[in-house]
């Protein structure tokens, strides 16, 4: 689950934080990198028990209603949405049950949010025409929550205030691993039941390598990196910089002359788009141009043969 795009994005606010601490300890801050990426993987498996806790509320309606109903010989009530055949699978999935037992952390202060969400979902459109229709399937329990949460769940500002009060490593992190959980509904298939794997931590030992390497590779080359930096820098002042893109620089740096095998362009383009993000509105424009001139000049001297 643990993707490069995040794994960047980890390590540049990691060697912002070093610089900006006094004690600067490289194997504490590794430690402390590995730690913020392993609280990536725990929101992701706390975003995934959230639907089912959504749909625990679902259900205990429905019982009350169901028990109205029998006082009245009323109408029964439609079970469709807490009898979910996708979530029921999720609930049973025993690498989100092991979770649950080890975590500490989990939804049961959060009533009022899981009301307040579970009306937004049954005032939506696509609520509604779920359970109108007469398709019984799995595949549409399965697309009703890739709809509630792309439309519901995303980009949710309470949801955010909700996550940082949990962990102030979940700030930044909720609209990558947005894209995480929504992956992972689209690959569950009923056949594989309880069975169904969730995304790994890492892909491979390969990314966490890279996490490590880069890292502290962006830390003990610093001085050829600044000074390439400012060799290229022109009339600019090294110390009028924006400090966040010279991190990002940096960073940049230490992948473009340390992993051969991930093209220049691709490391300008992730930079680009974290200094775009982090740092100034005039930010992106200006580390492209200067990763983009210090690129051809280190392939023109032979430092760079990619």
């Amino acid at each position: 689950m643990i993707n490069r795009e995040l794994i960047r994005i980890k390590i540049v606010q990691i060697v912002y934080a070093y610089y900006q601490n006094g004690n600067k300890n490289i194997d504490a801050t590794e430690k402390e990198l590995f730690f913020s990426l392993s609280k990536a993987y725990d929101l992701y498996n706390n975003l995934l028990l959230l639907m089912v806790e959504i749909t625990h509320l679902a259900s205990l309606r429905v019982e009350v209603l169901e028990r109205k109903s029998s006082r009245v010989n009323g109408e029964k009530p439609n079970r469709k949405f807490a009898d979910n055949r996708f979530i029921a699978q999720l609930e049973g999935n025993k690498m989100l049950q092991d979770f649950r037992e080890n975590q500490k952390k989990n939804w049961d202060k959060d009533d009022s949010f899981i009301r307040m969400t579970l009306d937004t979902i049954e005032d939506s459109d696509f609520y509604q025409e779920y359970m109108a229709s007469e398709e019984d399937s799995y595949e549409a329990d399965r697309e009703i929550w890739r709809k509630i949460y792309k439309n519901i769940l995303s980009y949710n500002e309470d949801l955010d205030a909700i996550l940082e009060e949990l962990s102030l490593y979940w700030n930044d992190d909720k609209e990558i691993v947005d894209t995480f959980v929504l992956k992972t509904i689209k690959r569950f298939e009923e056949k594989n039941g309880a069975k169904q794997e969730l995304l790994p931590e890492y892909k491979d030992d390969e990314d966490k390598e890279y996490a490590r390497k880069l890292f502290r590779k962006a830390i003990l080359n610093c001085d050829y990196y600044m000074h390439l930096i400012g060799e290229y820098a022109r009339n600019w002042d090294l110390n009028r910089l924006a400090f966040m893109d010279v991190i990002i620089m940096q960073i940049a740096l230490a992948e473009m002359l340390t992993f051969p095998n991930i093209p220049v362009e691709v490391t300008i383009n992730e930079y680009v788009d974290i200094a775009k993000l982090y740092s100034t509105p005039k930010s992106g424009g200006y580390v492209n141009a200067m990763l983009d001139n210090i690129a051809r000049g280190l392939r023109e001297e032979g430092k760079l043969l990619k």
